[in-house]
């Protein structure tokens, strides 16, 4: 994790396959699975990362992916590096 200005940036780096550029686009969608052939059964529900996605925008944040094909991958969360102001005065995050 790194500050940078008023951000804070978590990068998560993995060795694995990849993700084929067609699947980026919907990667954050509910319910979307890479591999077709994963069933609840084997893991997986296809909602972790849409949920990443909407912390991420509660919190006034952003969530991305970079990916190729046999060269793993990298999430990204930004996030605010203080809490938004809110009505009730709260600034705990």
């Amino acid at each position: 994790a790194e500050r940078c200005g008023d951000t804070v940036r978590i990068d998560v780096h993995d060795q694995g396959p990849g993700i084929d550029a067609a699947h980026l686009p919907r990667l954050f969608e509910r319910f979307y699975r890479v591999d077709k052939a994963r069933s609840r059964k084997l893991g997986g529900t296809g909602l972790g990362l849409a949920i990443v996605k909407h912390i991420a925008q509660v919190h006034g944040g952003t969530v991305s992916v970079e990916s190729q094909p046999g060269c793993g991958s990298t999430f990204s969360l930004l996030l605010p590096a203080t809490a938004p102001s809110s009505a009730g005065g709260n600034d705990r995050i």
